[in-house]
């Protein structure tokens, strides 16, 4: 953490520890904040961020915060998030309350509203109040966030461009101020890219850290994670900790590194791949945030896109068979009618169908030798830094869905995020971060990768980067704004 202190939200532009504290201090009611968020929400309806409001179960949990409040601050005030107000993805979870339809017609009237998960109950012990859903792309198949069945997501930066996926309903909601913090999920770069596309931090935690049961439905193999997006390092951190530990599921927890060195060494990659380059801008961004910290005293690695490039390459491979296998499983299993499929899911499930009874085992089999190059890497360096996204935040429609173009539609996502699937398919962690922005004032994102267990690293470098305050965020949270 930064050392900041959250009672005086000294996060430019507030974050929800900076809420929270206000809501623990009695300067704002829980209430009073959920109607807060409910009326910002309203008013960015337009933003497409949230696909389900769900006034009454916001409005009685908040109720109830505010009784334990009064009635036993100190169990209110042992809560790190109480009474902030939040958001499910639609995707994930589940959160009782909240049926979940995965941005698609296939799951109308299957889900159980009344559904829970061992994640659900950790953000609920946490504090947080939840109102809603956001918006994801059919299935999270897509690095924007524009289901057939709407509502279209835009980014609060720039409305005409994507605010990413597929968690891009929970990014927009958190960089339009309507929530302050988010649930969100990945298994391809879906917290990270949404993040990076709307100035917001986004971690994606070592594989284990996170429980993700008791269905286990959306850990896909294990490259899937879910945590939050963040309006600030300190956010993360903290919903990290409050969520992280014993998830009693098929992964064990990795050991957290308490990394003491005062010098680390960072490798530094800077150019992707020439069939996925990387703009200037981005580029100068990355090399910008390695000299501050060397300035530090911590020693900079360069490290060449071919160190790097057949891991990435096999990371492709292995998430597009995954993925596709999960969806022709979930149509059968399910008795799925396909027909309510966008065109592009339906081909994603024959994709799937298709593929030998050994793909999976091979997909699967492939993942530790990704595992096992990056641990060799580590054993060099400390840290990885490099770019998040590829180019600018895209306009609207980048990612079509109304074709059967699968391999088309894998490649755009590599260009746009080259380095998103390394760390799902390794299983280790990534942050990203904005550092500064471009001539369209769209933010400049970084990402950071550790070795397995090395959150603390992560968020200790983040939090040196952010406190440059290269990147403001330009709308206020409701419950914060002046």
């Amino acid at each position: 953490m930064n050392g900041t202190d959250a009672s005086k939200g000294s996060i430019p532009g507030g974050d929800a520890i900076a809420l929270a504290a206000r809501i623990r201090s009695d300067a704002l009611g829980c209430a009073e904040a959920m109607k807060q968020a409910i009326s910002a929400a309203r008013a960015n309806e337009a933003l497409g961020a949230i696909c389900h409001i769900d006034e009454a179960l916001g409005t009685a949990d908040a109720a109830a915060l505010d009784r334990e409040f009064r009635n036993n601050p100190a169990t209110f005030s042992a809560r790190r998030f109480a009474g902030v107000p939040t958001l499910a993805k639609d995707l994930g979870g589940p959160f009782k309350g909240l049926a979940v339809r995965a941005g698609s017609r296939l799951f109308d009237g299957m889900l159980d509203p009344s559904a829970d998960s061992d994640l659900a109950a950790r953000f609920r012990q946490a504090g947080f109040s939840l109102f809603g859903l956001t918006t994801s792309p059919e299935v999270g198949l897509s690095l924007a966030s524009e289901p057939v069945r709407g509502p279209v997501c835009r980014n609060p930066l720039d409305p005409s461009r994507t605010a990413g996926g597929s968690s891009g309903g929970a990014a927009a909601a958190v960089a339009a101020g309507i929530v302050a913090i988010a649930h969100a999920t990945d298994a391809g770069g879906s917290i990270r890219v949404p993040a990076a596309c709307c100035g917001l931090v986004g971690l994606k935690a070592s594989r284990g850290a996170i429980p993700g049961g008791p269905g286990f439905v959306n850990h896909l193999g294990g490259i899937a994670s879910e945590l939050a997006v963040c309006r600030s390092v300190r956010d993360a951190g903290a919903i990290f900790e409050a969520l992280r530990g014993k998830p009693a599921g098929p992964y064990a927890e990795p050991a957290l590194e308490k990394n003491e060195k005062l010098h680390l060494r960072i490798g530094l990659l800077t150019q992707t791949s020439s069939d996925f380059p990387t703009e200037p801008a981005r580029q100068e961004a990355v090399e910008a945030a390695a000299r501050s910290l060397e300035q530090d005293g911590h020693e900079i690695v360069t490290v060449e896109w071919e160190r790097l490039a057949a891991s990435v390459a096999a990371s492709a491979a292995i998430f597009a068979d995954i993925i596709s296998i999960n969806l022709a499983w979930l149509v059968e299993s399910l008795h799925l009618d396909v027909s309510k499929a966008e065109p592009l899911t339906a081909a994603f499930a024959a994709r799937g169908a298709a593929l030998e009874p050994t793909a999976l085992w091979q997909a699967l089999s492939a993942m530790p030798h990704v595992s096992h190059d990056l641990w060799r890497l580590f054993d060099g360096i400390d840290c990885l830094l490099t770019p998040m996204l590829a180019t600018a935040p895209l306009p609207i429609g980048s990612f079509p869905t109304d074709h059967h173009e699968t391999e088309l539609h894998l490649n755009r996502m590599a260009r746009f995020a080259p380095l998103a699937c390394l760390a799902n398919i390794s299983g280790f962690p990534a942050l990203t971060l904005p550092y500064g922005h471009d001539a369209d004032a769209m933010p400049l994102p970084l990402q950071l990768m550790a070795p397995m267990g090395g959150e603390p690293i992560l968020l200790a470098l983040a939090s040196r980067l952010e406190a440059e305050q290269r990147w403001i965020h330009p709308h206020a949270i409701a419950g914060l704004a002046p």
